[in-house]
Order: structure tokens, then sequence, then C-alpha cells
């Protein structure tokens, strides 16, 4: 009798297989999931190529580069940064350094006269015009000896009217008075250096001041009071008794890396008239002032050429990032005038800083 071929899904060579046969009726094992996978790729091996070939060619396709663009020229380069600044120009520097300062910045007055109320109005009250008075009447001239004048006419003439228009001087009698009042103040700037009111000025600002009033970036004014000075360094550290509610404190800067060249702004009131800011670079470090009645002199000093007039003193000297590296002290002009010719002194933030008593950089 012919017998029936027995079938194997092993792969194996023939030689491999096991020579006994399990019995009849007897349980095989099933093979292992390795295994099984192992001979259902053998199966199927020409359809595993063709896939893996066809998943690499797509895997190439969309990796392959697209087409090279062709370099901007310098024309459309300038056409593009045209175009950008015409729609959003940018801010300058010096801008950004007095955005970022100015709510530190605040206006500082020494109340001289007791009589100072603070206010602008001017200091006395001057009419607009008084009414004219008539003139008196000639008296007959008396004809006697030749050369002779009547005696009458040798009486004293009326006392001369300063409101009458004839006798009034060129300038306005309320316009002296309304210039007066300024010139009994010390008018300067200063710097809160710690939102809790505490304020760096000059102390030419506020000496001999029976009051100090102090006018915040928002319009607020308050009384201050003098906590501390430091006359070497012409400093003064106020304290207002009243403060915004949301009043920031300016950043402090070291010096230590401050080189001439480096560009600077000064924030202040110059002749009262601010907040102003001016800009240019430091002109030398460690220099030296002598005021003009050479009583002090100043030492250590930023040397600076942005603008600097009476009313910027006690201000603050600031990088174009909006720190703080000097408080504005004092102007050179050979000529003995009060006014800007190119050099400005600055005291380094340190000296003031420690004087307030805050810590060292």
């Amino acid at each position: 009798m012919k017998k029936a071929p027995l079938y194997s899904r092993s792969r194996r060579p023939a030689a491999e297989l096991p020579e006994a046969v399990a019995p009849a009726g007897a349980t095989v094992a099933a093979p292992p999931r390795r295994r099984r996978l192992v001979d259902w790729a053998g199966r199927h091996e020409r359809r595993l190529w063709i896939a893996a070939l066809l998943l690499l060619g797509a895997l190439a396709w969309f990796a392959r580069p697209g087409p090279a663009n062709a370099p901007l020229t310098f024309e459309q380069i300038d056409h593009l940064v045209r175009k950008s600044i015409e729609e959003k120009p940018l801010p300058s520097a010096v801008s950004r350094a007095y955005e970022k300062v100015l709510p530190s910045v605040v206006r500082v007055v020494g109340l001289m006269n007791p009589e100072d109320d603070g206010s602008d109005k001017p200091a006395d009250k001057v009419p607009e015009k008084a009414p004219e008075k008539p003139a008196p009447e000639k008296a007959p001239e008396s004809k006697g000896p030749a050369g002779a004048k009547d005696p009458r006419s040798a009486a004293k003439a009326p006392p001369r009217d300063p409101f009458h228009p004839k006798d009034a001087p060129k300038e306005s009698s309320r316009e002296a008075a309304r210039e007066a009042r300024p010139m009994e103040r010390g008018v300067g700037t200063g710097v809160v250096i710690v939102d809790n009111g505490t304020i760096l000025t000059n102390l030419h600002v506020v000496l001999g001041a029976h009051r100090i009033r102090v006018t915040f970036a928002d319009g607020l004014e308050s009384d201050a009071r003098l906590v501390s000075v430091m006359p070497e360094h012409d400093l003064a550290v106020l304290r207002a008794l009243k403060i915004p509610d949301d009043l920031h404190a300016a950043t402090m800067r070291s010096t230590g890396d401050l080189a001439p060249g480096d560009h600077v702004a000064a924030i202040g009131f110059p002749f009262g008239i601010g907040p102003s800011a001016s800009s240019g670079i430091v002109s030398g470090l460690k220099r030296e002032f002598r005021s003009p009645e050479g009583e002090r002199v100043l030492t250590n000093l930023i040397q600076f050429d942005a603008a600097a007039n009476p009313g910027n003193s006690g201000g603050p000297l600031v990088t174009m990032e909006g720190e703080v590296v000097g408080i504005v002290t004092a102007i050179l002009n050979p000529t003995k005038q009060r006014v800007f010719v190119g050099i400005g002194f600055a005291v380094p933030i340190e000296n003031a800083a420690s004087g307030a008593g805050l810590p060292p950089f």
C-alpha cells in the first residue's frame, strides 16, 4: 500500500527533522512565537522585499531637496529694509533709555523763602495800569530883570510814578516779579533709587531750603525731608512723604566697565523745563572739578558731553539700556556763565549709592 506524504511547516532540511514521530493521539506543543514569525517571513520573503523597496523610495522622494533659491541682491535687501522701517520705525536707543528711566525721575524744588508756597504765581500783585494824573497848570511867568526866573518855577517837580506809562521801566514790573520768584528757589532733578520714596539729588539744589517739594512722573506732588548729605560728592538723600502707588526705582549699573566713547543720556529739568533728554558720550573718567566759588573740589567724576544746564543738577546719567551710572552735578564754563558749553560732570553711582546706604555693586 502506498503511504501518504507527510508535510511540515519547518523550512529546515530533512536531515534536521526528528526521526521519531509522535504516537497517535499524542498532543503536539505549538512552536514558539519567534519561530512562527520566522516561518511567516520565509513564506512571504519576496513580498517583504518589495514593500521595503517601496518604503525606501517614498522616503527618498519626500526628502529630496527643493529648488535652490537665488541669493538676494543688494537692491532687494535695501528695498526690504526700507519697507520694514516704513511700516514700523524702530525707536532710537536714546528714546528707549528715556522711557525706561522716566518713571524714576522727579522734579526737586528747594523753597528758600518762607512765603513761597511752591506755586509759580508772581511774588507781588502789580496793577495793570494806574490812572493818569492831570498835569499841573502852569503859572504865568513874571517879567523881572533880564535873565531872572519866576521863583515859583523852582518848585519841586512831582515825584515819578513807576506805574505811569511815561515813567514805567522798559521791563514791566509784572515780568520782573515773575522772574524774581524762581531766583529764590533751588530747582533741580532727582532720581528714585528705592521704591519707598528714597531720592538722590544734588546737595546744592536743597541747601538752605526751609521746605523741599518733589513732583513725580505721574504728576503727584509731595513734601520731602532730608535724610542725609554727602558734601564731598555734592549729594543729598531725600525721602518723599507721599509716593505713587506704582512707583518704580531706577536700575543702577556699576561704572567699572564704563569707557570713554560710550553713549549716555542726561535726563532732567534744565531751567525747570522737562523732563528733557539730551544725548552724548562719555568724554573721560576720574575727572576733578572745582566749584566757581572755589569752596569745594569734587573728584573721581565722569565727564560727558550731553547737554546739561541749571536744573539738570541731581538728574540721572544713564546708558542706552536705561541704567543709571551717575548723578549729574556740574558743568564747566570758562566764562563763568551758568550755561553748557560742552563739558559736564557726574558723580559715579557707586559713591551715591553708598551714601544712601545701598550695598556696593
